[in-house]
């Protein structure tokens, strides 16, 4: 009876250090993203502003629809950039909140007999 308790006891303490480096992971890649996001909206601001600043300026037509498909493109190709390193920000972050679950799982799961 006390070999279970303690074996209970040993695994419930597993699993508390566990979700405490899980939490802490996840509150790493969560700060990394803010900070990602962040940059990536002052960017884009600073994008536009100078956008209008140079369409303001703008004598002919042609120069203004030059300025403003540069700008679209650019803001394109920026924003599918940006979409593929949150992507692989949240991979991470899922990656980095599972392993020190990892050791737990193996235990739990029975290898099959050959």
């Amino acid at each position: 009876m006390i070999q279970q308790f303690e074996t209970i006891q040993k695994a419930s303490k597993e699993n508390v250090d566990a979700a405490l480096k899980a939490f802490g992971a996840t509150s790493k890649g969560v700060q990394a993203l803010a900070v990602e996001t962040t940059d990536y909206a002052k960017k884009s601001f600073e994008a536009g502003t100078a956008t209008i600043e140079k369409l303001a300026g703008v004598k002919t037509l042609d120069k203004a629809i030059e300025i403003q498909s540069d700008y679209v493109k650019t803001a394109f190709e920026g924003y599918v950039a940006q979409v593929t390193k949150i992507g692989e920000l949240y991979a991470a972050i899922a990656k980095d909140a599972y392993k020190p679950f990892e050791g737990i799982v193996a235990k739990a799961v029975p290898t099959p007999a050959k």
